[in-house]
């Protein structure tokens, strides 16, 4: 392949190696030069272009990248014309993909000029996704380094595995304090997963954590025709000998293997009862958020059989992120009975719109400011710090305070909405500080002894990081969130509170229940305020 500068008329049959502007003249790379291109090249003065030609031998980009896209392609797989010398590879049906790794680099070792790449291997795709891509670097190669990458791809590097399994039984043991509702979401979360395959829940049964009742239940999966079987356990499963393992080895089956180096994923269990998979579930899996039950599930579904040096392989890359609920190291050893630091954010900074004229935080009840009754409680409470964040007539809200042992934080975005207020007090909070609640200066109905129980429930030691109170399935306020969390409450924007944090990271609420209203009793109206003077 000739690769240089030329005159416009020695150019011809030659293609260009940059896009060219000059006046009106716009020539693309990869235009091949006639007599219609050397007519404006000279028109526009143009003394000189670089262009490539190819020679005895060689192949053009498109013509080397097509052929061995379609040298690759197994099952499963359309390939697109190839354009620009790039091929791109495609899913012409759901499932999983199946790569050749060795195929794949000995193709990319042919030579510098051709180059080969997918996405990452048993990656579950939906049909008309991209898949993998040949990309030839320069405009044409010798026609054996194309022989030569189509020899070494043998036969069928790439592949989409359907999914073949579509009957999925689920089977729930439960233990005292696991609610239903838990079982009821695990459930839902499930069948999302299982959507995208095509599979189905058939029947699901909820019986006690013990061996005779598990094994039992997974038979009757079995003899309804469930294609896969999987055990959520109200216990991880801390051997191979443990409830869950030991009932499938009681129906006669075996256990595959137990373990993985994914993280969420851990506590896999992979076993069979006949040609049936069964699968012990990690407690990751009850979360939508992928982790390594995923990868498992999805090639399981496309038939494709999981084995242990696979299993043991995803190690590189198995962390898949920052588990929120485990255990972080501290400065210090935490002693016997040392409570953690927890301070309380009381957020005093709106300006009362629904109350329709003055300040609501400076209306009286028996004979007291809300903010000073708000704050009081807070004092009261085992808070290791009180803050205060101000912003309309600021100086008022203060003064009503004077005397408190508070530290006051103003605000002066306080007309952007609650979010603003709410970083405003977590920037504010003491390094050493590890959680933080956020109380409402119009809830003057949270009780000092609310607070205590929400603080004596933060136990990031368990995975209990956000804490809220809660009172027949409704959660109120305020709501305790641990250090690890302020960096996503700084990025809260408007009138909006942090609830989807919540929702976002559920693996990690503790929930305190409460009596009364106090947790729900916000006075925005007059009305609201009327009552409370009332009750």
């Amino acid at each position: 392949m000739k690769f240089g500068p030329a005159s416009p008329a020695d150019a011809i049959g030659g293609v260009t190696v940059h896009t060219l502007r000059q006046g009106s003249l716009v020539l693309k790379k990869g235009t091949t030069i006639g007599a219609a291109e050397v007519a404006a090249l000279t028109k526009e003065a143009v003394k000189e272009i670089v262009v490539v030609r190819l020679e005895d031998g060689d192949i053009s980009e498109d013509q080397a990248a097509g052929s061995i896209a379609k040298a690759v392609a197994g099952d499963g797989i359309h390939v697109d014309r190839a354009f620009t010398g790039r091929a791109n590879l495609f899913a012409a049906h759901a499932g999983v993909l199946v790569i050749d790794r060795a195929a794949v680099d000995r193709i990319n070792a042919v030579d510098e000029a051709i180059t080969f790449a997918t996405l990452e291997a048993f990656k579950p795709v939906v049909e008309g996704e991209m898949v993998a891509t040949v990309k030839l670097i320069p405009f044409g190669v010798e026609s054996s380094l194309c022989d030569a990458a189509v020899a070494a791809a043998g036969r069928d590097a790439l592949t989409i595995a359907p999914y073949v399994i579509k009957r999925v039984g689920i089977v729930s043991t439960i233990l005292p304090g696991l609610a239903s509702k838990v079982i009821d979401k695990t459930l839902r979360v499930t069948a999302e997963r299982l959507a995208p395959a095509g599979a189905a829940i058939i029947a699901e049964r909820r019986v006690p954590h013990e061996e005779a009742a598990l094994a039992a239940a997974v038979q009757e999966m079995l003899s309804l025709g469930a294609e896969l079987v999987i055990v959520f356990g109200a216990s991880a499963i801390a051997d191979r000998r443990d409830v869950i393992p030991a009932a499938i080895t009681g129906i006669g089956g075996r256990i595959e293997h137990f373990g993985m180096p994914v993280d969420p994923g851990n506590l896999l269990l992979i076993g069979s009862a006949g040609n049936v998979p069964v699968l012990g579930a990690p407690g990751c899996a009850r979360s939508p958020v992928e982790n390594g039950f995923d990868w498992v599930l999805m090639r399981l579904l496309a038939g494709i059989k999981v084995t242990r040096n696979e299993l043991m392989g995803l190690g590189v890359g198995g962390l898949l992120m920052e588990i929120v609920t485990r255990p972080q190291p501290r400065a210090k050893p935490e002693a016997d009975g040392e409570q953690r630091k927890v301070a309380a954010i009381v957020l005093a900074a709106g300006r009362s719109t629904r109350m329709g004229g003055p300040n609501k935080l400076l209306a009286e009840l028996e004979g007291r400011k809300l903010v000073r009754i708000v704050t009081e409680q807070a004092l009261a409470s085992k808070a290791s710090e009180v803050i205060v964040v101000t912003g309309h007539q600021a100086e008022l809200v203060e003064q009503a305070l004077s005397g408190l042992d508070v530290r006051f934080v103003r605000n002066p975005d306080f007309a952007g909405g609650l979010a603003s207020s709410v970083k405003a007090g977590i920037a504010a909070v003491s390094k050493e500080t590890d959680g933080a609640v956020v109380c409402l200066g119009d809830m003057p109905m949270v009780s000092s002894l609310l607070l205590d129980n929400l603080i004596a429930a933060f136990a990031p030691d368990r995975g209990n990081l956000i804490v809220v109170p809660v009172s027949e399935g409704r959660r109120g306020n305020p709501v305790l969130w641990s250090r690890r969390f302020f960096q996503e409450l700084m990025t809260l924007d408007g009138d909006i509170g942090a609830r989807h944090l919540i929702a976002k990271h559920a693996e990690a609420v503790a929930e305190v229940p409460v009596e009364g209203d106090g947790a729900f009793l916000d006075i925005d109206t007059p009305q609201a305020l009327e009552a409370a003077r009332q009750a």
